[in-house]
């Protein structure tokens, strides 16, 4: 009777508890694989736009490092604003009681790390680990992302740069 009880509870009154987490966190999941997803595309065209040129030169070798390290710097851009997103959130709602301790925390959530010694107000507990699905979702888009850099601007060999 208990075990039907525990789940009766989690099905009727859960739910009602995790209402606000839901309706901030689907919309902050949204909002910032939009704005990463549009991110990657203004680096990617970017990114072949200057590599086109300049594989062909000398050093492709460098040229590739180059390349490939100003794409990492600018994704790794994109995930710590997707992150002050979340943090903004935290803090609006009270969630977390500064500036400070709201990046911390949504950097550890976002990137599963959370070794910080924080946690969120016990009403917006879940809203912490959507942020860590989030961070699921926008870690895979920046791998496959810069895995098909890799593809595109292509590894220099002895021969040139592979089109």
């Amino acid at each position: 009777m208990r075990n039907a009880q525990a789940v009766l509870s989690l099905l009727f009154v859960g739910p009602a508890i995790w209402r606000a987490d839901w309706v901030w966190g689907l919309p902050l999941i949204v909002l910032t694989v939009i704005l990463h997803v549009l991110g990657l595309g203004l680096i990617n065209q970017r990114a072949a736009r200057i590599s086109g040129g300049m594989m062909e030169r000398r050093h492709p070798t460098a040229s590739f490092v180059l390349v490939i390290g100003a794409v990492t710097l600018l994704a790794t851009c994109l995930h710590g604003m997707e992150a002050s997103i979340w943090a903004a959130a935290y803090w609006f709602l009270g969630a977390l009681p500064d500036h400070k301790s709201a990046m911390l925390y949504s950097l550890g959530a976002i990137t599963s790390y959370g070794h910080a010694n924080l946690t969120l107000e016990d009403q917006w507990q879940l809203m912490g680990a959507m942020e860590a699905l989030n961070g699921w979702l926008l870690f895979g888009l920046t791998t496959a992302f810069l895995f098909s850099v890799i593809e595109k601007v292509g590894f220099p060999s002895r021969g040139g740069a592979r089109k």
